[in-house]
C-alpha cells in the first residue's frame, strides 16, 4: 500500500497539468505516520508521501556540474511522472524508484497511480491530514 498526502496529490496533478503538453517529474519524500498529529490507521513506521523536491532548484548549479544536488542524497523514497499522452503506466524511459507515482490527462484523483519499480501497480491511498509543519 502506498499512502500519499491529499495536499502533495493535488500539488503534483496541478504541476503536470502546468506542464502539458511536456511531462513532469520530481523526487518525493516521505514522512512516517508517527510523526502525523492524528492517527492515520496504519503502523507509525508507515511512510506517507507528503513532499517534494522542485525539479528546477538548483538548475544553475546542475546545468554546471552535470549533477543533481537540489535534491537531497537518500531522501526521495519515490517519483511522480506525468505521461500526458502516455497510458497510465510506467515507462521504460521514466527515472525508476521503488515506488513510482504516475498520473494522465485528465489530471484527476482518479487518473493518478502507484506502482513499484517494475511496473507492477500498487494499492493507493489518500491520506485526508496535513503532514507535520517543518523547521529549518
Amino acid at each position: 500500500m502506498v499512502h500519499i498526502t491529499r495536499g502533495l496529490a493535488t500539488a503534483l496533478l496541478g504541476f503536470a497539468e502546468e506542464a502539458e503538453p511536456e511531462s513532469f517529474s520530481t523526487g518525493l519524500g516521505t514522512t512516517p505516520a508517527r510523526e502525523f498529529e492524528v492517527d492515520l490507521g496504519c503502523p507509525p513506521e508507515t511512510p506517507i508521501f507528503t513532499h517534494f523536491y522542485h525539479p528546477d532548484a538548483g538548475g544553475s548549479v546542475s546545468a554546471v556540474f552535470g549533477m543533481d544536488f537540489s535534491t537531497p542524497a537518500g531522501r526521495t523514497h519515490g517519483r511522480f511522472v506525468s505521461h500526458p499522452q502516455g497510458r497510465l503506466a510506467v515507462a521504460i524511459t521514466d527515472d525508476l524508484h521503488a515506488t513510482m507515482l504516475v498520473a494522465v490527462p485528465p489530471w484527476g484523483i482518479d487518473e493518478l497511480a502507484a506502482f513499484d519499480r517494475r511496473g507492477a501497480r500498487q494499492p493507493l491511498e489518500i491520506v485526508e491530514a496535513e503532514p507535520p509543519l517543518e523547521t529549518l
